[in-house]
């Protein structure tokens, strides 16, 4: 068989489509042999946008619609006037959407103006390939310019097969998808890389696929018929991913000059925390949360196969944790190559200084460590198994070691109150030298997290997310089984603490740049450098040796009673209450962080190098 491999818009344009590099690879294992070809959408809609609009809708433009409007299914409506066949479809619906929320709408409405030629062009091209099966890989934003060309795919040509899957087809919402329009034949709902073959194998030989595992397919009549559920694919059987196919559609196209590549991979599924702890707001594990790594020889060789062939050294690793056993295993073999690699890790908070350093020196330079507050009893709250002052810690650690963090600040939890807010509002002002986060948001139900799973946990009147109803012409009943985002009251604190917390924030961001706070060891004692904006230049001297070992010791978080006890084993005499008073001392001056009877030191052992400074 000819098959098309298809990821439309609004996948990132730098990077490749880590599940067609996949399945590519995969697709060898059938028992017959196929001819594979790929059409990158994505890369085409954003040539086209250049286009019909003169050169005035480029890469900005697509990205702005791609990242932020994944929030607000922007990109979904975008081409919900070509599902529909109505390029009016909606669009009140959509305008009133951004005004209530104040949103930028970007290039979207003049976007959509051109969504309907693009439908048609993806599509003809995508049969001049002369495809018997055409599958879309759908994840996030995918949806609809995926459905729109498979509806018109198979007008103008009804016997090509047409098979869906990804992220966006797991668990109920692939039998939702395949259910609510006919022109998609099947749906591989969880991971695709047994079914996938399954299905080939079926159609090759003229099988009904019927009873495939993690397959939906149509019945004699047309109507939807499951199998039973996929087991999780054995980590041996994930292949390394081929992106020869991209690399070639991406050299040629227009973008090669305007944006610097980036590799994908994946070392592990899963999370080996969510195992034992899930935590309570995510659902991105989906229906396959048990934890699975690729040893780090196999890691290492597929990296430096893929960093070989394509000579890109930015690599992100789609992993959602970090397996511990590639700091010891994986990360020495990187550093060893010499190769200036730069790598995103999302890991957990966790982390210890030597941990770090190993990242640092095997060329990690982002993480994304789930920080998602400061506060040890919020924490508790979304099961995240880390206190306020670990994550403060990592915060310094990391512009020690400079490493770049990711991280958001989420609220608006059942249970929580003001006072798990109020007390690090009031400590931001003392941290604005350290990393902020993107910004604070109330947190979000997704689709598998407990939140999700368990009315009881506080969102008893959960329903899919308001955004839908510009993108799906579907009753919510339908939604329910489709949607990925769901809402529901507010819970947690009220809006007066958000707008505070909100603040803090932007006041956080915008005083960063200007900020050091930094400590060095002279002959008078430990010295701590004072730099941080709307504070005055001077230097705090800790002359005196206990409270120099002390604020040494604070470096890694510790109780107060603990930090007596361990000055008390060095031959320092410092009371718990003298020492208790004197750490108060030391937070009026915003030189430590305090939470849950816990305290960490806030200056930093070096100036860290920002990209402001590089040049």
């Amino acid at each position: 068989m000819r098959i098309c491999l298809v990821s439309m818009p609004w996948h990132l344009l730098e990077t490749p489509c880590l599940p067609i590099g996949l399945l590519r690879a995969r697709v060898d294992a059938c028992r017959d042999p196929h001819t594979v070809v790929d059409y990158y959408g994505n890369l085409r809609w954003a040539e086209y946008l250049l286009d019909v609009s003169g050169g005035q809708i480029a890469e900005a433009e697509y990205s702005y619609v791609a990242d932020r409007g994944v929030w607000h299914e922007m990109g979904e409506w975008i081409f919900a006037g070509a599902l529909y066949d109505d390029p009016a479809w909606r669009v009140d619906t959509y305008r009133a959407y951004l005004e209530a929320r104040n949103l930028d709408p970007g290039a979207s409405l003049r976007m959509r103006e051109h969504a309907a030629g693009f439908v048609d062009l993806a599509a003809r091209e995508i049969l001049e390939e002369r495809p018997d099966l055409v599958g879309f890989t759908t994840t996030f934003q995918q949806n609809v310019s995926s459905l729109a060309v498979a509806r018109r795919i198979k007008q103008l040509r009804p016997d090509v097969q047409v098979v869906f899957g990804g992220g966006n087809c797991d668990g109920p919402m692939g039998a939702a998808l395949h259910r609510n329009f006919p022109f998609v034949d099947h749906v591989v709902s969880g991971e695709g890389e047994l079914a996938f073959v399954a299905l080939l194998d079926a159609l090759s030989e003229g099988r009904a696929p019927a009873g495939v595992p993690g397959l939906v397919t149509r019945g004699p009549d047309g109507e939807s018929v499951a199998g039973p559920p996929a087991a999780m694919v054995p980590i041996d059987m994930v292949p390394r991913p081929d992106f020869t196919a991209w690399w070639s559609a991406y050299g040629d196209g227009r973008f090669a000059e305007r944006l610097s590549p980036v590799l994908l991979y994946e070392a592990s599924r899963g999370c080996w925390w969510g195992e034992k702890h899930h935590c309570t707001f995510c659902g991105l594990n989906g229906t396959t949360m048990k934890f699975r790594a690729k040893p780090a020889t196999r890691v290492w060789d597929d990296i430096t196969h893929l960093v070989e062939t394509h000579g890109v050294l930015d690599i992100v690793t789609v992993d959602n944790i970090l397996d511990v056993a590639y700091l010891a295993e994986l990360m020495p073999r990187i550093q060893e190559s010499g190769w200036d690699l730069r790598i995103r890790y999302e890991v957990k908070a966790n982390l210890k200084p030597d941990q770090l350093a190993a990242l640092r020196d095997a060329g990690v330079t982002h993480i994304q460590p789930g920080i998602e507050s400061l506060n040890s009893r919020a924490l508790r709250l979304m099961d995240k198994g880390v206190h306020g002052t670990q994550n403060v810690f990592l915060l310094r650690a990391s512009d020690e070691y400079q490493l770049t963090v990711d991280w958001n600040y989420l609220y608006g939890f059942p249970d929580e109150r003001a006072g798990d807010y109020r007390p690090v509002i009031e400590q931001i002002p003392a941290m604005v030298h350290l990393q902020p986060p993107s910004g604070s948001v109330r947190v979000l139900i997704e689709r598998f997290s407990p939140h999700f799973q368990s009315r009881e946990r506080g969102f008893a009147e959960r329903r899919p997310s308001r955004m839908y109803q510009h993108v799906y012409d579907l009753p919510e009943s339908e939604l329910e089984d489709l949607a990925y985002q769901f809402e529901a009251p507010p819970q947690g604190i009220d809006e007066d603490v958000a707008s505070d917390l909100r603040a803090a924030i932007a006041a956080w961001r915008h005083d960063h740049a200007a900020s050091t706070l930094t400590w060095r060891e002279t002959e008078d004692g430990l010295v701590i450098d004072e730099g941080r904006a709307g504070r005055p230049r001077c230097e705090y001297v800790l002359s005196d040796p206990a409270q120099a070992r002390s604020y040494r010791l604070m470096e890694r978080p510790r109780t107060i009673a603990a930090l007596a006890r361990e000055l008390a084993a060095e031959g320092f005499a410092m009371s718990e209450e003298t020492l208790r008073r004197w750490v108060g001392e030391l937070r009026g001056a915003g030189l430590v962080f305090e939470d849950d009877d816990r305290v960490v030191a806030l200056a930093t052992n070096r100036r860290p190098l920002r990209v402001a400074e590089v040049g």
